[in-house]
C-alpha cells in the first residue's frame, strides 16, 4: 500500500493545479485516485502513425510512456536497441510486463492472441500459470494475483472480457448502456461492410444522440471524461479545438472514428463498439498482436525495461546525447508551464542528432510555443506538414493533433 500510495503522490503532483477544497482541486485528486488503477488495457494511440514519425532504426535508444503497452510491444517489431517504458500507474506497468511476457513465453501465436486478443477464455489462468508466471518478478505477480472484486483476483481478468475492464472499459461500457436506453444497439455497428454504410449509420443512429439533453448536460461536467483518461485541466485544450464548444468536439472525434477509416482496417472502433477485437483474428489488429509479427517479436534483441518514474525523473538520470526518440501520448496537456520547460530541458539534453520527439494533443496546435522558451525549440524543427498528416492517419481519431520534432544536432 505503501508504494501505490507513492505513485498516488506522484500522479497528484502532476496534474494539481489547484488548492486541494476547491472544486478544480478536488477533481484532480480524484483523477490522481483513478490513475493508479488499470486504467488502459489497451492504448489509444495508432503505433502505425508512431512508427512512421520516429523511423526505428537498429541502433536506436527509445524512450516512451508505457500506458497500456501496445505501443512498447509494436515498436520491438522494429527491433530497436533499446525501449524504456515509464508511468506513473503500477497497473500499466504490471500489464506491460505481462504483456512482454507473452511475446517471449507463448509457445505458439494461438495461446498467445487468447490471453491478449480475446482475453475471455478460462483456460488462461493455465497458460498464465505455465508460461506466464515463471518469467514474471515478484511485485508483478503480486499485483496479478491481488483481489479484483470481492472474490476474484486481477488475473481473472483475461477470462471474462480484458477488454471490458479497466477505467475505459468500464466508460465503454456506461457508453453502450446510454446508446441501449435510447433504442441504439452499438455493437452493430461493426457489421457496416464499408465507408458508406459506416457514415449511413453514424448519421442514423450516433449523431441525433448528441442532441440530447443529457449529453449535453453531461459533456459539460469535466467528471463525465475521466474514463477517457482525461484530467481536468486537459478538459480545456481539448474543449479548445471547438472554441469551447465541448459537445462539438465528441461529436467530430466520434465522426471521424466511426466513418474515416474502413472497420477492416481499425480497430479502435472494434474496441469501441464491439468491446473487443475480433474473436478468430482475422479482424484489424494493433502490430504487436498480428500474427505476421510474432516471430519477430519472439527474437528481437531489442533490451525493454519498465519503471515507474515520470519522464523528467528518468532524463535526469541519462546521459547527454543517449536517446534517438521520446513518445511523449498527450501527457504535455497536463503540464504545467515549468513542468514543460523542465521537461524539455531534459530532453533537449540527452537529444542524440536527429533525436525524434512525437505526442499528440487533445487540442489542434502545439503547445510548446510560448510554454518551452525559444532557446530550447530553436534547437528542434517542427515537422509541419508530415504533423499534419500523421494526424489525418490516426485511426484513434480521439486526439486534436499529433506532433513531430526532431533535433537539429
Amino acid at each position: 500500500m505503501e508504494q501505490v500510495s507513492s505513485y498516488r503522490e506522484q500522479v497528484i503532483q502532476s496534474v494539481s493545479r489547484h488548492p486541494l477544497m476547491s472544486k478544480t482541486g478536488l477533481q484532480e485528486r480524484l483523477f490522481a485516485h483513478n490513475f493508479t488503477k488499470l486504467v488502459y488495457p489497451q492504448i489509444w494511440e495508432d503505433p502505425k502513425v508512431d512508427m512512421q514519425a520516429l523511423d526505428i532504426q537498429p541502433d536506436d535508444n527509445l524512450v516512451c510512456i508505457a500506458s497500456g503497452g501496445c505501443n512498447v510491444l509494436s515498436y520491438m517489431t522494429k527491433e530497436p536497441a533499446n525501449i524504456t517504458a515509464l508511468d506513473l500507474s503500477p497497473a500499466h506497468i504490471a500489464l506491460n510486463k505481462l504483456k512482454l511476457a507473452g511475446v517471449r513465453h507463448s509457445p505458439n501465436y494461438r495461446t498467445f492472441f487468447d490471453f491478449f486478443g480475446t482475453g475471455d477464455n478460462p483456460s488462461n489462468i493455465n497458460i498464465y500459470e505455465v508460461y506466464y508466471k515463471p518469467n514474471l518478478d515478484a511485485q508483478t505477480i503480486r499485483y496479478w494475483e491481488s483481489r479484483h472484486g470481492l472474490t476474484k483476483r486481477k488475473i481473472d481478468m483475461f477470462t471474462n472480457g480484458f477488454y471490458q475492464n479497466g477505467v475505459l472499459g468500464r466508460f465503454i461500457k456506461a457508453v453502450h448502456i446510454f446508446a441501449k436506453l435510447n433504442g441504439v444497439d452499438l455493437q452493430e455497428f461493426i457489421d457496416c461492410r464499408n465507408l458508406d454504410e459506416q457514415k449511413r449509420y453514424y448519421k442514423l443512429h450516433v449523431e441525433p444522440m448528441f442532441d440530447g439533453k443529457f449529453i449535453k448536460f453531461m459533456t459539460n461536467r469535466k467528471l463525465s471524461l475521466f474514463g477517457l483518461g482525461i484530467p481536468p485541466q486537459q478538459y480545456e485544450e481539448l474543449a479548445s479545438a471547438a472554441n469551447g464548444d465541448m459537445l462539438a468536439v465528441l461529436k467530430e472525434r466520434t465522426r471521424a472514428l466511426m466513418c474515416d477509416f474502413p472497420l477492416s482496417e481499425n480497430y479502435f472502433a472494434w474496441q469501441a463498439f464491439n468491446r473487443g477485437y475480433k474473436d478468430d483474428s482475422t479482424g484489424p489488429l494493433p502490430p504487436y498482436l498480428q500474427f505476421k509479427n510474432v516471430r519477430t517479436l519472439k527474437s528481437a534483441k531489442t533490451n525493454v525495461e519498465y519503471q515507474n518514474k515520470t519522464f523528467t525523473s528518468y532524463l535526469k538520470s541519462q546521459k547527454d546525447r543517449s536517446k534517438n526518440g521520446y513518445v511523449l501520448l498527450d501527457a504535455q496537456d497536463w503540464m504545467t508551464k515549468d513542468q514543460l520547460e523542465e521537461l524539455w530541458q531534459e530532453i533537449n539534453r540527452t537529444a542524440a542528432p536527429g533525436a525524434r520527439v512525437i505526442f499528440r494533443t487533445a487540442g489542434i496546435p502545439s503547445i510548446l510555443e510560448g510554454r518551452v522558451s525559444d532557446n530550447i525549440l530553436s534547437n528542434w524543427h517542427y515537422h509541419a506538414e508530415q504533423s499534419e498528416q500523421l494526424t489525418k492517419q490516426d485511426r484513434s481519431a480521439i486526439y486534436g493533433g499529433f506532433h513531430l520534432y526532431e533535433c537539429k544536432g
